[in-house]
């Protein structure tokens, strides 16, 4: 069997890719769906998911300390450990909920940055409700997500992801809409809040596919019957709170400085937020690639750096990083030559579009950059080293991302006689912390791999 680097990688992400496209598809159903409906709900679903993405995507983040974790113990061979972490993601799971749901049944202080209007506030508060109810079967599902990746057995998350957007793609349409002909009405008519009790519904059915296989799938069950089911152990719990408390971290502080974006930019009004809206899901849509490269590269770099064989967890980097930069840099075109015809499929409003189109060209920008700082992260949570990342990202997306880009957007740089810059400001400043964090975690890597190299 060839074991090349390239070889083993794209066995593990391409299944990954695919799940994950077809969940970012989710949102791209929800802005399509919602889109055709009205222009507040569509501007509730864009602050709501803000809210929402980015408080799921960190506690997330925290559940996939579980990938490297079950990743060295695999490499290691020990699989009553490796079985132990995978009962003790139950507890995990259940922690994160209820601080999640506790958010977001109480979304007030975070709906009012927006200073949205009556209406649209209220459909924002509905759909945050409903959305709670699905969290605990998110972070349930991303927990499997994780310790499939861990385990090198990926392709399930491509079925279950499949199977959920197929679902949410027949189902939201019908909750989302209300079409009436002659005496006969068709779809309940929800709004925002259609889409997301499709999503509620849709996750606990794929969290609970996701315990069918890990009890049922001779891979899962090897390692189980080596543990034992039992209650919280706080010495498992905290390291892996340890390892993930700051990936959660890195995951909010990177996603918040794309969606705390939409709250400030619905100040501009629902026409530029809805143009904002359709480049970020098509950002977000990109960045699945090298999301998936790199989720293959820290479990196979952790399996690699569990055994001690840290030649060929370097081998397995620097394959990530050319896979990841070369597609990364083959979508930038795309999204670029494509633009009109993208703008167009988010909405049929040309002021829209025109806003759209004109903020494609910063997303294309940085695909090189994000490919090479995504890579470097997942790889270096694969070496166990998740605190330093965070601190590039703080600066990174926080002060130079989400800081920089509210002075850009609201005052420009009158020193320069930069006038405001309106969303573009956000999106500029966005590029320029791609940059940096690109720059500081390849470092990073580099000098954490030499480390490893150096002896005694």
């Amino acid at each position: 069997m060839d074991r090349t680097p390239f070889v083993r990688l794209g066995r593990l992400a391409w299944p990954v890719l695919i799940a994950q496209l077809a969940t970012i598809g989710m949102m791209a159903i929800d802005t399509v769906v919602v889109g055709r409906s009205n222009t507040d709900n569509l501007a509730a679903l864009a602050v709501g998911a803000s809210i929402y993405v980015s408080l799921a995507l960190a506690l997330s983040g925290v559940v996939q300390a579980l990938l490297p974790g079950v990743a060295h113990q695999i490499g290691r061979g020990d699989a009553a450990a490796a079985g132990k972490l995978i009962f003790q993601a139950f507890w995990l799971v259940l922690l994160l909920a209820v601080f999640g749901d506790l958010v977001l049944f109480f979304p007030g202080w975070m709906i009012a940055l927006a200073e949205l209007t009556p209406a649209v506030e209220a459909l924002t508060r509905d759909y945050l409700f409903i959305l709670a109810f699905s969290l605990p079967a998110s972070l349930g599902y991303r927990a499997f997500h994780a310790i499939a990746g861990g385990v090198g057995q990926t392709r399930p998350l491509m079925w279950l992801s499949l199977g959920q957007t197929t679902g949410h793609a027949l189902m939201a349409p019908v909750l989302v809409d209300s079409l009436t002909i002659g005496t006969l009405t068709l779809g309940v008519g929800l709004g925002a809040s259609g889409a997301a009790l499709s999503q509620a519904i849709l996750a606990w059915l794929v969290c609970g596919a996701g315990v069918v296989v890990l009890c049922k799938s001779p891979v899962y069950r090897d390692l189980l019957k080596n543990a034992r089911w039992s209650g919280p152990d706080w010495k498992s719990l905290v390291q892996l709170l340890r390892v993930g408390l700051p990936m959660g971290l890195s995951y909010f502080v990177e996603i918040t400085a794309f969606t705390v974006m939409a709250i400030f930019i619905a100040r501009l009004g629902p026409e530029v937020l809805s143009g904002h809206r359709i480049v970020a899901n098509l950002s977000a849509m990109v960045y699945m690639f090298p999301l998936a490269i790199g989720t293959a590269t820290a479990a196979l770099v952790g399996q690699s750096a569990g055994a001690d064989r840290d030649a060929e967890a370097r081998a397995m980097a620097r394959s990530a990083f050319w896979v990841a930069c070369v597609g990364s840099g083959i979508l930038a075109v795309l999204l670029w030559e494509f633009r009109s015809v993208l703008a167009w499929l988010g909405s049929p409003d040309e002021n829209v579009q025109a806003v759209a189109i004109g903020l494609v060209g910063f997303v294309a920008a940085y695909q090189l950059f994000d490919a090479a700082q995504t890579v470097a992260a997942f790889a270096l949570r694969g070496y166990h080293v998740t605190l330093l990342p965070l601190g590039i990202h703080l600066t990174a997306f926080w002060l130079i991302g989400l800081w920089g880009g509210y002075q850009l957007a609201f005052y420009g740089l009158p020193m320069l006689s930069i006038a405001p810059m309106g969303a573009a400001g956000f999106w500029s400043a966005v590029l320029g912390a791609t940059v940096l964090a690109a720059i500081g975690l390849v470092g990073l890597l580099i000098w954490v791999q030499r480390l490893r190299r150096a002896p005694g």
